[in-house]
């Protein structure tokens, strides 16, 4: 009891002298932030598309069910899960070294000496014992290790969120463009039937010897041109939909989706937010400052290295040569070891210089990140209002293009145009059309890269299933 009340009093006096914790803590670096994302804006919305759920932003049932697809297989989603399980045990295992550790030891030996044959000597032992081992943190060493593996469990946590966030915008960006493949695809194809009714025409006239055969041969060669579009365009249409099953963690499958680009319902007004609010909602930056927390953290592990270090340990049970009288001998030992790095100080030193040298390096990579996602968020707004006036000049340029194209077939029937300016029309109108089809995708993937720009995405499945 007496030895107990020893180990205790030493205990309890390690813990006050262990409130010491040397070295600097981590403060976020003061960075000097623009007021507004967008400098054309004169205001800042309180409430940013970011705070909306994927499946608000994208309200087409059969793309939602590709993302959430996407989030349940996805292999590198997987791989990041697992990695998240892997530090969050690891830093258990520093959390658990601050306490004492304690193991039972049964210890059993039968022993007997005869030496010169007439003189048998039993030597046996048995053991029962509990072994308590505590290492004292006096200087902070092991509390700046279980920061440090904190800081990286929230990275992994940081950088799984990155991850969905990237694969939402993905599968979102991929589904846009399948749909816009097809629109071209049923463009292309309305287009070589109109040919070949052109080329029947053409040839009808030729053989009434209205037109030459140049102009029935040049219409030969507008309908080759226009059926050499399709089969390129349904390859495009495959890859794109094993993009999207491999982002899924399918094998190669055709993919559900909307017909028409214009059947895509997506949000109109799309508030950006205030500027401090990308530092809290983008996960890469969150993931960059949890990286510079544990580099602080090392830091502090490397500084404290360079102190002493006293462990503790006491033996407490029974020890007898005879099994019956085993719990009638007590037995204890305690004793204390004292480290002092030595001859090894000046490596210990030169670990810390490298320590804050990468921490040096973290702080540099942390203002980057906070860079990038000013920039992603600017490119995104810029983005998000040029393609608006992209697809409205598009607008007016097919229209006037089928304007256009009527006339001139109205004319070149009549004999007021050759066939050289009717083709010169259909070209133009076809090119029109699909141009204005990418305008309706351009405007869809701005609204993508707007809101991943902003943060948005990551929000955990069973949160956005809802």
């Amino acid at each position: 009891m007496k030895t107990t009340k020893i180990f205790i009093t030493i205990a309890l006096l390690s813990m006050l002298v262990a409130s010491c914790k040397l070295g600097k803590r981590y403060t976020r670096p003061d960075l000097e932030l623009p007021d507004l994302i967008d400098s054309t804006s004169t205001a800042a919305d309180t409430i940013s598309i970011a705070d909306l759920p994927w499946n608000y932003v994208y309200a087409d049932t059969m793309l939602q069910a590709l993302i959430k697809k996407t989030l349940e297989n996805n292999k590198d989603l997987l791989i990041a899960a697992a990695r998240v399980k892997e530090l969050a045990a690891l830093k258990r295992i520093d959390v658990a070294n601050l306490f004492p550790d304690v193991a039972l030891r049964v210890y059993a030996k039968k022993e007997q000496d005869n030496y010169g044959g007439n003189n048998a000597d039993d030597d046996n032992q048995f053991d029962l014992k509990a072994r308590i081992t505590w290492e004292l943190d006096l200087w902070g060493n092991l509390r700046w290790a279980k920061d440090r593996s904190m800081a990286q469990f929230m990275s992994s946590v940081e950088n799984q969120r990155a991850l969905q966030m990237s694969l939402v915008a993905n599968v979102a960006q991929s589904y846009f463009e399948l749909v816009a493949l097809d629109n071209e695809l049923r463009i292309v194809s309305q287009t070589v039937d109109a040919r070949r009714e052109g080329l029947e025409l053409a040839r009808l006239r030729y053989e009434g010897g209205l037109t030459s055969e140049m102009t029935y041969r040049q219409a030969q060669v507008e309908l080759a041109s226009a059926e050499a579009l399709i089969p390129d365009l349904e390859q495009q249409i495959t890859l794109k939909e094993n993009e999207i099953a491999f982002l899924a963690g399918e094998y190669p499958q055709a993919i559900g989706r909307v017909e028409l680009p214009e059947d895509v319902i997506l949000p109109v007004n799309l508030p950006v937010g205030l500027p401090s609010t990308l530092l809290e909602r983008r996960p890469d930056v969150r993931q960059a400052e949890q990286d510079l927390i544990a580099a602080n953290a090392q830091v502090g592990i490397a500084y404290t290295n360079m102190f002493p270090r006293i462990s503790l340990t006491a033996d407490l049970g029974a020890e007898s040569d005879q099994l019956s009288e085993i719990l009638k001998s007590p037995y204890h030992l305690i004793s204390g070891t004292l480290l002092q790095p030595v001859v090894g100080l000046w490596k210990n030193k030169s670990r810390h210089r490298a320590a804050q040298a990468a921490y040096e390096q973290a702080v540099y990579a942390y203002e980057k990140a906070v860079l990038n996602a000013f920039m992603d968020a600017y490119n995104a707004i810029v983005q998000y209002n040029k393609t608006q006036e992209i697809y409205d000049s598009q607008y007016r340029l097919e229209r006037s293009s089928r304007s256009t194209l009527d006339l001139a077939q109205l004319q070149y029937m009549n004999g007021v145009i050759g066939y050289l300016d009717l083709l010169d029309a259909q070209r133009t109108y076809l090119s029109a059309q699909i141009d204005l089809s990418n305008a309706v995708r351009d405007k869809q993937i701005a609204v993508v890269n707007l809101y991943k720009a902003l943060g948005g995405g990551w929000q955990p499945a069973s949160t956005s299933a809802q």
